[in-house]
């Protein structure tokens, strides 16, 4: 089969290509590198059945290119950083809409088989009823959120104008090896990172603010399920693990992994404009649908994430702040 992955350079989508040109598929990876990382792919580069595509998918003349014959399309790319869209608006705007318009009409003008758009839990906002379901009210607080709706609202689009079969993934907080570790990077790398280097994990607020952590491998099982699903998945749906923990929680579980314990506490600053105070997914769906359960408790994930750190991820990183 081929497959086109746009941010496949990317966190996730680089362990998506992994796992399609391992097992054989034609995997294009489409990635401007404004937050993917040749590092992550580099070791597919060899490989006959992989390609990378240096481009954006505000480019819609390349993605006629590039999306010819492709069977399976994994939509990833996008300005995925809530802090960012604060700064950034209008860009935040451009890629997660327009730009995912762009991959949905080349995908129904080359007939595209399936569409994988990866959402987010942030569409939902703090949590009004726990745990979150997929009818929770879409209140997003910030434009990234609010840009992340509107690609939802275009994918039901051309789901209901066109007829297209387009899976809507809203995954709760994916964390694991390859994730950013500086500027706008996730809150596990980043805490790994500034406590391996003896200096205090930083905390916006009091800590209590609660988020629901989903293991990078239960994250690529779950887009493969769906990618392997026989029947169109036209509804948006949630893969989480159903357990909510507390940024203060989660700060000294890392100082206490990484041997840290007593040597090292959180700081707290000020509060950030827009925080989601409470994420805790229901993936009844999915487990109904898909049979799909996580199977990576936060320690083992937090566990096998400080291994691997510490082993590729630390020394190159070691200074930057």
């Amino acid at each position: 089969m081929k497959i086109m992955i746009t941010g496949g350079a990317g966190f996730i989508g680089s362990h998506l290509c992994e796992r399609y040109v391992k097992e054989g598929h034609t995997v294009i990876c489409l990635d401007n590198f404004m937050s993917g990382n040749l590092t992550n792919i580099r070791h597919l580069l060899d490989y006959r059945n992989f390609k990378l595509v240096k481009g954006d998918i505000m480019n819609f003349d390349l993605l006629e290119k590039v999306m010819q014959d492709v069977d399976v399309v994994f939509h990833l790319a996008a300005q995925i950083h809530v802090d960012r869209s604060y700064i950034e608006p209008k860009l935040t705007y451009e890629v997660n809409v327009m730009g995912t318009q762009n991959v949905l009409e080349v995908a129904r003008i080359h007939d595209a088989k399936r569409v994988i758009h990866a959402s987010t839990s942030e569409v939902y906002g703090s949590a009004q009823h726990v745990p979150i379901d997929e009818d929770h009210p879409l209140n997003a607080p910030h434009p990234y959120g609010a840009s992340k709706i509107a690609g939802d609202r275009m994918c039901y689009a051309y789901i209901k104008t066109y007829g297209m079969d387009i899976s809507i993934l809203r995954l709760f907080n994916v964390f694991g090896p390859r994730q950013r570790d500086f500027g706008y990077g996730g809150v596990i790398s980043i805490f790994t990172r500034r406590v391996l280097s003896n200096i205090p994990p930083i905390i916006y607020g009091n800590g209590l603010q609660t988020r629901d952590y989903t293991y990078i491998e239960d994250a690529v099982r779950a887009y493969d399920l769906v990618f392997n699903h026989n029947e169109p998945i036209t509804e948006p749906i949630n893969f989480g693990t159903g357990k909510e923990v507390s940024i203060m929680d989660l700060a000294n579980k890392i100082i206490g992994l990484c041997g840290k314990k007593g040597e090292i506490k959180p700081v707290h600053v000020e509060s950030r404009i827009g925080e989601v105070e409470r994420l805790i997914a229901d993936a009844t769906k999915a487990k109904d649908l898909l049979g799909w359960k996580p199977k990576y408790p936060l320690g083992e994930g937090l566990k096998d994430f400080i291994h691997w750190y510490k082993n590729y991820g630390f020394e190159e990183r070691i200074g930057i702040e």
